[in-house]
């Protein structure tokens, strides 16, 4: 299951940074409620959950533009002014007041995460969440499903200049954690994740369960790939 390679008897891993949604917790529900009454309140058609899933995972803002295109393709007298943001706009803060209003109600944590976080925890290891949905999103969102607590740093989308698959975020969290970024494994859900953790110069393992933007996960590269985080006990 694990590269053998993949941790270095120099270079014990220490930390991890882990993904929210995908890899933690199935919040393709919570972003469906949300971005469907964001459409009804513009008065554009609803968007299939089937569909919102091959756009999440890039943050918020690309999240909406991409729904809003969407949209506007089926509904294109509904088109804002070339260059205006004014429907941008108005969709950004109708999705923020639902979000932070649903925010939980359509998610449920995948099976195996927490066995897996405890599994971490009990090697002594530092754990960070970092996502590229706002904080104001993920703190609430964690506490909610149980899962703040073996979090000592908990970074959003809005927390640094740039968003993964930039390595910026995970070079910054490493410096929070006090970690090397060879000591520090990546766990996520998607290409976003795994091209972050190369350039960042971290490990990195994907779980095949998550969004990838509607891709096979296992065509990212990665160091490995797992069914379930539980798997993370058995790490060499």
């Amino acid at each position: 299951m694990f590269n053998v390679a993949l941790q270095s008897p120099r270079q014990p891993f220490q930390a991890a940074i882990v993904d929210l949604d995908g890899t933690m917790v199935d919040t393709l529900g919570d972003f469906s409620a949300a971005l469907n009454l964001m459409l009804q309140d513009l008065s554009l058609p609803p968007v299939a959950a089937s569909k919102v899933e091959t756009m999440v995972g890039k943050g918020s803002e690309h999240l909406i533009r991409a729904v809003l295109h969407h949209v506007q393709a089926i509904a294109p007298q509904r088109q804002a002014p070339a260059g205006s943001e004014s429907l941008y706009d108005a969709a950004w803060a109708s999705y923020q007041r639902h979000y932070l209003a649903i925010n939980g109600q359509f998610s449920s944590v995948y099976p195996g995460v927490t066995e897996g976080l405890e599994a971490l925890q009990a090697r002594g290891w530092r754990l960070a969440c970092l996502t590229n949905k706002p904080s104001d999103f993920a703190r609430p969102l964690l506490a909610a499903k149980g899962l703040a607590g073996y979090f000592s740093q908990v970074f959003g989308g809005d927390a640094f200049e740039r968003k993964k698959p930039d390595p910026l975020p995970l070079l910054k969290t490493c410096a929070a954690l006090g970690v090397a970024p060879p000591q520090t494994l990546m766990v996520g859900d998607s290409a976003n994740d795994a091209q972050a953790a190369r350039a960042a110069g971290c490990p990195v393992v994907l779980v095949t369960y998550g969004y990838n933007h509607g891709e096979p996960v296992r065509g990212v590269d990665a160091d490995a790939y797992l069914d379930s985080l539980a798997m993370l006990a058995d790490l060499p």
